[in-house]
């Protein structure tokens, strides 16, 4: 009997544990649960994405403004390690950004090397440019970007701010190589207004952009993590990080959902993170 009691009881916890495994798991084996190792990945992603679209957008400003005077101190936002060669041909503006081999630090403590190519029309008195952009050999701390995004920059009133301003509508493709050998993708669109700061280029520190929009990561193992910003997300330069100082992102990931609150203005890289009714905070440079 005593073997018979063992064996039963065995058997109900395997079962236990089978059921809590399938609870777990998709049928193709992903996991359901978002964990904060992914959302900080993802973020990690963000930060690339909105490095090499302020370099784009930084190298057409500067091309427009290449005759204009500065009104005070010139504060960029490229580091002077980079090299930057502009040819013009066939009416279109092809500027060279070169980090080099060893790389650069931006002014937000991110690392680059290698090389983007942005290009634009000479057309500066129409009120929508579209600026392009493709990599070579570019790495953002030490992950590899490849694939290539277009701008659309249109200037505008909008309902965020009634005073015609920049605002860019990104179209992203990118494929994402960690340092461990890993592969992501990103897709997705980005409306960015820029609120604050359009009318002194010479300071790239008193800018503010404000972004909507929503997005695909696919991870190495086929989970799809889409992300929709629910609430307006609120950069601020003169933080000097790669991260929303305001908003709230909404993240799904087979069938489990998760939010991203970046809080209420402070500049750091804390957010907080809320699954299933509970909420912690993490730190998204980790």
């Amino acid at each position: 009997m005593k073997t018979k009691f063992l064996l039963l009881s065995t058997c109900i916890t395997m079962s236990f544990f089978i059921s809590c495994n399938s609870d777990e798991k998709t049928n193709d084996g992903s996991a359901k649960t978002i964990t904060n190792e992914e959302i900080i990945t993802n973020s990690k992603i963000d930060a690339s994405v909105d490095d090499v679209t302020n370099i784009a957008e930084d190298q057409f400003s500067s091309q427009i403004n290449i005759n204009a005077k500065p009104g005070g101190p010139i504060k960029n936002f490229l580091p002077s390690c980079a090299t930057i060669t502009t040819v013009l041909t066939n009416n279109t503006w092809t500027k060279t950004v070169d980090f080099g081999v060893e790389g650069c630090t931006l002014n937000n403590g991110n690392t680059v090397k290698g090389k983007m190519i942005v290009s634009f029309s000479n057309d500066f008195s129409s009120s929508t440019q579209t600026i392009s952009y493709t990599f070579e050999g570019f790495y953002h701390n030490g992950r590899k970007l490849q694939g290539s995004k277009s701008i659309v920059r249109t200037i505008k009133e909008t309902n965020l701010l009634v005073t015609a301003h920049p605002v860019s509508t990104a179209a992203i493709d990118l494929t994402i190589t960690f340092d461990d050998g890993s592969v992501y993708t990103r897709k997705g669109t980005l409306i960015k207004e820029m609120t604050s700061g359009y009318d002194t280029w010479f300071d790239w520190d008193d800018n503010v952009f404000v972004v909507t929009g929503s997005g695909t990561t696919t991870f190495p193992n086929g989970d799809t993590y889409s992300a929709e910003i629910t609430t307006p997300l609120e950069f601020n330069a003169l933080c000097r990080k790669s991260f929303a100082v305001k908003g709230i992102v909404s993240i799904t990931k087979n069938g489990a959902s998760a939010t991203l609150d970046y809080g209420s203005g402070e500049c750091d890289t804390l957010a907080t993170v809320t699954k299933d009714g509970v909420t912690e905070e993490i730190d998204l440079k980790k």
